[in-house]
């Protein structure tokens, strides 16, 4: 009985820092519990707030890794261990699908992606993990045209 009473004040909470005026909490919010989540340590919170694809990604992780899916959110969160201060900017929403801009530890200003799975605002690490790849990937052509275009132009 305690369990369930202390199951429903933590969803209400959660629900209360999430915006708990009936309306979703916006990407902006979603980040904002999330980091509050992350300083108290909350792996549970935390995962509440990834959407199902990272989720299934993270259990994927962990499965390959043989360690638990708390292992793989605690070590793989959007902050850097000892980060004091957070900032955010240009969230923009379209449609089911939406983005905030946070600088990392580095000073750089990353998007973060959000997706909206029933209803909610979940921040979605897989399309981050999946944004960085074709980035990744896209820079991995440029450089092999380049490497290309050089070999061609000393053919005679």
């Amino acid at each position: 009985m305690r369990f369930c009473l202390a199951v429903i004040l933590f969803v209400s909470a959660l629900l209360l820092g999430c915006g708990g005026s009936g309306e979703p909490a916006s990407p902006v919010e979603t980040f904002k519990t999330y980091i509050k989540a992350y300083k108290n340590k909350d792996i549970t919170a935390m995962k509440l707030l990834l959407s199902s694809e990272t989720i299934k990604m993270h259990e994927q992780e962990a499965k390959a890794q043989g360690v638990t899916v708390d292992d793989i959110v605690k070590r793989e969160t959007l902050l850097s261990e000892g980060q004091t201060t957070v900032e955010y900017r240009n969230e923009k929403i379209e449609g089911d699908r939406a983005t905030l801009e946070v600088k990392n530890s580095y000073g750089a200003w990353e998007k973060i992606p959000f997706v909206k799975e029933k209803g909610e605002w979940k921040i979605d690490k897989k399309g981050f993990a999946d944004q960085m790849m074709q980035e990744f990937e896209q820079r991995d052509r440029e450089l092999n045209d380049a490497i290309n275009q050089g070999r061609q132009s000393t053919v005679p």
